[in-house]
């Protein structure tokens, strides 16, 4: 995975250069961003879609698997940008490294504005640069057109789902229901369900395959963003790559947040309405809403609901034919997952 992404880098960024030595920068950031960090689990799942239709090993759906990554770079540096975030893993934020280069250089006009505008820039970059690696895969025609149907409703789906979001945190939160709506769309969809059916397609794989990844993939990435949900407010930032309590820093309106406000008591509604969402939270302030959100019972809460979806999500695989090598591995990958440590 990680050769096709240099390849496909190596080919994609020269051309940026041809236009103006300017922007060198950027084809370093997207070098930087995409090479150096993730999880790589969008084109785990995306390859073993395609080895659960009985289809062997090969370039090509490791090519086109790695498209995955940067779609998933396209979200990244937008949500970061959206949510006004600090650091992504572990490192700076796409716009805070081109606020920092606006500084440096001396340059006229807001530092911050600009690095708004060149992450915007290159998050879309990075779209278009997802297309043309599905694209150059290696597969024919008439296979890429069959998965693009896929690939195409997965990218509105993301957009949807961070719009959502956007209107969720403009609204101050609401139900659970809607929390994780917004889980559904911005995130389980397009990590594990639709990265399933885009290799399934490319493996010309059956409907009834198909659904089966639906029932196996959409609870687990509903599971794996509770847990994602979890680690933002209780993660080590070691393992998250971001400082602790961000999320409760920028209000995230989560299912988590959605069970802590729902099951409060008088006083923890205090503290969860004076604290949550300040920007300028300390250490101790990040401690009590820790404590706050746990007394409440939303993490064991969430933590059931995970093991929910989880246990639907393999159910799903039990009885459905494919290849058992690729039966395995999926059923490994659900549990990386939703068992990443706190």
């Amino acid at each position: 995975m990680e050769k096709a992404l240099a390849e496909f880098l190596d080919e994609a960024t020269p051309p940026l250069m041809r236009v103006a030595e300017e922007l060198d920068p950027l084809g370093n950031a997207a070098r930087a961003f995409v090479l150096q960090g993730g999880k790589r689990l969008r084109p785990l799942f995306c390859y073993w879609g395609y080895r659960a239709t009985g289809a062997g090993d090969g370039e090509e759906i490791v090519r086109a698997a790695a498209a995955l990554e940067l779609l998933h770079a396209c979200a990244l540096i937008h949500d970061d940008v959206i949510d006004g975030s600090d650091t992504r893993r572990g490192a700076p934020a796409v716009h805070r490294k081109f606020a920092a280069l606006h500084r440096t250089s001396g340059w006229r006009g807001d530092p911050e504005r600009f690095g708004e505008a060149a992450a915007i820039l290159l998050g879309d970059l990075a779209l278009i640069w997802a297309d043309a690696a599905l694209e150059r895969s290696g597969f024919d025609a008439a296979t890429i057109q069959l998965a693009a149907t896929v690939w195409d409703a997965m990218r509105v789906e993301v957009m949807c789902g961070q719009y959502l979001d956007v209107v969720e945190q403009a609204r101050g939160g609401g139900s659970a229901e809607r929390a994780l709506r917004v889980a559904r769309y911005k995130s389980a969809k397009y990590t594990i369900e639709r990265p399933l059916h885009l290799g399934a397609a490319l493996g010309n794989g059956t409907d009834e395959l198909m659904a089966a990844f639906t029932g196996f993939g959409l609870p687990l990435g509903e599971a794996f963003q509770l847990r994602d949900d979890l680690l933002g407010v209780y993660g080590d930032p070691d393992v998250t790559g971001k400082p602790a309590g961000d999320d409760l820093r920028e209000g995230k309106r989560t299912v988590l947040v959605a069970y802590a406000v729902e099951s409060a008591n008088p006083a923890q509604a205090e503290q969860l309405q004076a604290r949550f969402g300040d920007p300028q939270l300390d250490d101790d302030g990040v401690t009590v809403l820790r404590e706050v959100i746990a007394a409440t019972g939303a993490v064991r809460r969430v933590e059931q609901l995970i093991v929910d979806h989880a246990d639907e999500s393999l159910r799903a695989l039990e009885s459905v034919p494919m290849d058992e090598e690729a039966r395995a591995a999926l059923v490994g990958l659900a549990a990386t997952a939703t068992a990443r440590a706190l």
